[in-house]
């Protein structure tokens, strides 16, 4: 028998953040990113979240921000009409808009709010690469 999300939930579950985590269990954090003359600066907002919960990594240009949140007594006896407080896993990643140092990418957590700086590479440090575009002749 077709069942027509088994392709969709193969792709869930083959996602490093919610492998083995229910969907309900996991959250994706908004991030704000933002430019200044010397840095690319992240911030996000992770209310309830432990320091020590959170990892922050910069590889290749690509950011990646991954935790989790946990609720240690959590009363299973209540008749919730809504639950919208988040808990669980969360992982982001994001392309950042300019090159960094990223062995100088400092991060600060204070009100709930994760701020991520990455100093921008000079443009001196930016490895680049010359292509050379030839044309072909086409034969007939």
């Amino acid at each position: 028998m077709w069942e027509p999300f088994s392709e969709v939930d193969d792709v869930f579950n083959r996602l490093p953040a919610l492998a083995g985590a229910s969907p309900l269990r996991t959250f994706v954090p908004a991030l704000d990113v933002y430019e200044t003359d010397k840095a690319v600066v992240i911030e996000t907002p992770l209310t309830g979240v432990n320091a020590e919960d959170v990892k922050v990594n910069v590889e290749k240009g690509i950011l990646t921000i991954s935790g989790e949140t946990k609720k240690e007594h959590e009363a299973h006896e209540k008749n919730y009409y809504r639950k919208e407080v988040r808990s669980g896993s969360f992982y982001r990643e994001v392309a950042l808009p300019a090159a960094v140092v990223e062995d100088k990418v400092s991060a600060e957590f204070e009100d709930g709010v994760l701020k991520i700086t990455c100093p921008k590479a000079v443009e001196g440090n930016v490895k680049k690469i010359a292509v050379k575009v030839t044309k072909k002749s086409s034969k007939k």
